[in-house]
């Protein structure tokens, strides 16, 4: 993105500038289909150059608080797994198995509250729900670092994942009211590539924090909790002031930058506008997509190695005769090497506007990463395999989370698409805390070979949904007059109009999908 213009018009200019925005609108949108064309073919150059400079107000503003907010959710979660070998497991004197219950606990609210909060994002306003849930779950953290017994811990991690669900899925399509289709897979990384920057920094911050051990008389994986549960609590305070409900509410876009981002929000969906209602029956049309499904396999087995990965590369690493310190060390790595490649993926996704081919490539490089240690025999190998597993799979989210908010129109339909996708991740998130017991340590066969095969359906997935979509949009276009043969009336001669673009959502012939 380029820098700023360094002689930005002046306030005479910026209001010639809206005026012309407001006059051109309305002509120019209705000239041309809002997703058979470029976008950007019906900006005018000032325009273009008023959009550019929103956007990157946009991503110097906004992003960065999605970002902290992900981030902070990916701690918050996975940071028992860097408690569990700084002592947590032995002082509350859990099993294996009650350790790995109080993991999955955290899904069920997790999942459940997805899907209802997506559905009541746009009426409570996300300027309000993303904020309120941050600062609910960081109390909830820093009581963690206070539980006494297992009763007390699954009670805690049932709580935190039902404030914790609301976030991601509701940060998706919170940004798909600021950016186009075109631009969304880039913007989901910035935010998503936080968590593997979560589990870089988890690791030294969790080394760091454990030297506090005996401070005050508690030990060091209760100050993990504490510390980390204060830092999400006063983020999520400051965050009710910098949250803005829509681009038209944004403090830091003028008012000239918000009619041409309205433009080519405009221009970018269905012309349907603020007219939609929620109707039950979208909830049954995303479900039942064909393309919607084949995401949904890329999440719910996605999900198992994200989470599993997520919780146990601490405790993976510890089992291959590192010392706890060492392994928290080290963990820091490939989630840094995740987060770079994260962002390259998600650009080159947005630069050819694909989504099937970028998410092929580095599910195979996933596929690559459990092939190295399954085979090895070297504990040092079998660490480097890390640096292709967690980027491999945490470079995929954004772009398969892009893939379907690009595909699933109306508003509702995206709302329940984007909802269920993150529920079928954490479903696969259940399955994962029982893939590590230590009794497989080191080498850990069993979850490798089912990861692995994980790996190898995901890439398949993606193949065939490409595959799927371009048959779609072949039929579409071979029956366009029978599909939108029903909407067409007195006020509507083509079947193009609102009612038919309601009705169809995604399913109408001018809506081109995203390979």
């Amino acid at each position: 993105m380029s820098a700023p213009d360094s002689n930005p018009p002046d306030e005479k200019d910026e209001k010639k500038l809206e005026v012309e925005v407001q006059s051109s609108t309305k002509s120019s949108v209705e000239s041309q289909s809002p997703v058979e064309s470029k976008v950007s073919d019906g900006l005018t150059d000032e325009e273009r150059e008023l959009v550019r400079r929103a956007k990157l107000k946009l991503d110097l503003t906004l992003m960065p608080v999605m970002a902290m907010f992900n981030f902070l959710g990916y701690l918050d979660r996975t940071n028992i797994g860097n408690a569990r070998i700084a002592g947590m497991q032995s002082d509350l004197s859990l099993t294996d198995k009650q350790f790995s219950i109080a993991i999955a606990v955290f899904y069920g609210p997790y999942i459940l509250s997805e899907l209802p909060s997506n559905l009541v994002l746009k009426k409570i306003g996300p300027n309000f729900l993303l904020p309120a849930v941050l600062t609910g779950w960081g109390i909830v953290v820093l009581a963690q670092g206070f539980v006494k017994n297992y009763g007390g811990l699954l009670a805690i991690r049932l709580v935190l994942g039902l404030l914790e669900g609301p976030m991601f899925p509701g940060i998706v399509l919170y940004l798909s009211g600021f950016y186009t289709r075109k631009e969304l897979s880039l913007r989901i990384a910035y935010f998503a590539s936080s968590a593997s920057v979560g589990g870089a920094f988890s690791g030294l911050l969790a080394a760091g924090i454990t030297r506090m051990h005996g401070k005050s008389g508690l030990p060091g994986w209760r100050w993990i909790f504490i510390i980390e549960g204060l830092i999400t609590l006063v983020v999520g305070l400051i965050g009710f002031f910098l949250v803005p409900a829509n681009p038209e509410k944004s403090r830091v876009l003028s008012p000239a930058e918000k009619k041409s981002v309205a433009k080519l929000l405009e221009m970018d969906r269905p012309p349907i506008g603020a007219d939609e209602k929620f109707n039950p029956k979208e909830i049954v049309r995303s479900i039942t997509s064909p393309h919607v499904f084949f995401v949904f396999v890329v999440f719910i087995l996605g999900g198992s190695i994200y989470n599993g990965l997520a919780v146990f590369v601490p405790t993976i690493i510890n089992d291959l005769d590192f010392t706890a310190n060492e392994s928290q060390l080290l963990s820091v790595g490939p989630f840094a090497v995740a987060f770079v490649v994260s962002i390259i993926g998600s650009w080159i996704s947005d630069r050819f506007n694909r989504r099937g081919p970028p998410l092929i490539v580095l599910a195979t490089i996933l596929t690559i990463g459990w092939v190295i240690f399954y085979v090895s025999q070297n504990n040092w190998l079998s660490y480097a395999s890390f640096f292709f597993m967690v980027p491999g799979i945490y470079a995929c989210t954004p772009i398969a989370a892009a893939w379907l908010s690009n595909n699933s129109e109306p508003y509702f339909r995206r709302a329940t698409s984007i909802a269920f996708a993150f529920m079928a991740t954490n479903v696969g998130g259940i399955f994962s805390t029982t893939q590590f017991p230590r009794k497989d340590a080191p080498r850990y066969r069993t979850a490798t070979i089912t990861n692995l095969t994980f790996s190898v359906i995901i890439t398949l997935s993606a193949a065939t949904n490409m595959l799927l979509l371009r048959w779609m949009d072949s039929r579409k276009a071979r029956n366009r007059d029978k599909i939108l043969a029903p909407f067409i009336n007195e006020s509507d001669s083509d079947g193009t109009g609102k009612e038919a673009w309601l009705e169809l959502g995604d399913k109408h012939p001018d809506f081109k999908y995203t390979l």
